[in-house]
C-alpha cells in the first residue's frame, strides 16, 4: 500500500532542507524522482546520493518557479526523463523577515510570488499532465502551521494560508480527474534557513511542543508518502499538520514530560549538518552558523534577551 517502486515524482526546492527530505523519503519507497532547484549544483549533489543510495534514478532540473515559462518547460523536461509522472511534491518557498509596518512591498511581492504563484503554477503543470495521461495523481503542497497561527509575519503568514485554500480549491475541481490534492503542514523545522538560530530558541520549542522536540525533516517522511500513495486515495483537499502538537498548547508555561522525548537535541541537527556541510557553510557543534541569517539571529537573540 505504501509502496512507491516505479512511481515518478517531481519534488521543487528538492535539493536541501524539507525538500531534500521529501525526495530522500520518496526514494526510500522506490519511486524515482526529478529534484528541481534554482541552481543545479547542490541538486545534482542529492541526487547522486539517493541514486547511490536507494538504487532509484534521479536527476535535477534548475528552474526559478515563479516564471511560468520556466516551470512549464521543467515540468515537460521532467516527464520526457522519467517516463511519465505519478508525484509532484510543490514545497519551494521563502520567507522574508521583519516587523510589517516595515516590510517594503518588494519583499512582500517575493514572498506572493515565491510562495503562491509559484505554487499555483506548479501545480497547474503536474494537474494538466495528470490530465494528459488520464490515471490521475498526487499533488503534495508544503503548506506550514503558520496558516493556522499568528508566528512570523504577515506575507509568511499570509501566504501559507493561500497555500492551504488554494489546495483545497484544486482538490476540490480535479477531483473529477482522480487527482488528489493535499498538503503538509511543518512546525518550526531544522534546515539551514533556521541555522542562526539560538539554542534558546530550541530549548523554547521544546517546552512548547508536547512531543518535546524540536521538528527535523526525516518527522514529514511518514506523512509524505501516506499522501504520496495508495493509502490516501480516499483522501484530498486535507491539510495534514505535523508539528509535534506545538499549535495545541496556550499555556504561558512549558509543558512538563513524564518521558524523554523520541528525539534528543543531538538527533534534531543531523540532517540540518549535513544540509550545511553539502552548502559547504561551516557550523558549531550545535549545527549554528549565525552569519549565515543575521538578521534572524538579532531578532531572536533581542527576543530573549
Amino acid at each position: 500500500m505504501f509502496n512507491l517502486t516505479g512511481k515518478k515524482a517531481v519534488v521543487t526546492g528538492g535539493s536541501i532542507g524539507i525538500g531534500r527530505g521529501y525526495a530522500t523519503a520518496l526514494a526510500m519507497a522506490g519511486a524515482d524522482v526529478a529534484i528541481v532547484n534554482r541552481t543545479e549544483e547542490i541538486g545534482k549533489k542529492t541526487a547522486e546520493e539517493l541514486q547511490n543510495k536507494y538504487g532509484i534514478r534521479s536527476f535535477c532540473i534548475a528552474c526559478d518557479v515563479t516564471v511560468p515559462e520556466q516551470v512549464e518547460k521543467m515540468m515537460s523536461e521532467a516527464v520526457e526523463r522519467l517516463g511519465g509522472l505519478d508525484i509532484s511534491v510543490n514545497n519551494a518557498g521563502i520567507a522574508l523577515l521583519g516587523a510589517d509596518e516595515n516590510v517594503p512591498p518588494e519583499d512582500w511581492r517575493k514572498v506572493m510570488d515565491v510562495n503562491v504563484s509559484g505554487m499555483f503554477y506548479c501545480c497547474q503543470a503536474a494537474g494538466k499532465v495528470f490530465i494528459r495521461q488520464g490515471r490521475g495523481g498526487k499533488i503534495i503542497n508544503t503548506a506550514s502551521m503558520s496558516a493556522r497561527i499568528m508566528n512570523c509575519n504577515a506575507s509568511y503568514n499570509a501566504s501559507k494560508g493561500a497555500v492551504v485554500q488554494l489546495t483545497r480549491m484544486l482538490a476540490a475541481e480535479w477531483g473529477r480527474f482522480n487527482i488528489n490534492v493535499n498538503c503538509l503542514s511543518p512546525s518550526y523545522i531544522l534546515t539551514p534557513m533556521h541555522a542562526s538560530s539560538p539554542l534558546k530558541l530550541r530549548e523554547r520549542i521544546r517546552e512548547l511542543t508536547p512531543l518535546g522536540y524540536v521538528e527535523r525533516p526525516e518527522d514529514l517522511y511518514g506523512p509524505l508518502i501516506f499522501l504520496a500513495s495508495d493509502a490516501s486515495n480516499y483522501v484530498t483537499g486535507t491539510d495534514l499538520l505535523v508539528d509535534g502538537g506545538h499549535t495545541l498548547n496556550s499555556w504561558l508555561v512549558p509543558l512538563k514530560r513524564e518521558l524523554p522525548p523520541r528525539v534528543t537535541p543531538e538527533e534534531e541537527v543531523v540532517q540540518l549538518k549535513h544540509d550545511l556541510d553539502l552548502l559547504g557553510i561551516p557550523y558549531d557543534e550545535n549545527g549554528i552558523n549565525e552569519e549565515l541569517h543575521p538578521n534572524m539571529a538579532e531578532a531572536f537573540k533581542a527576543m530573549f534577551s
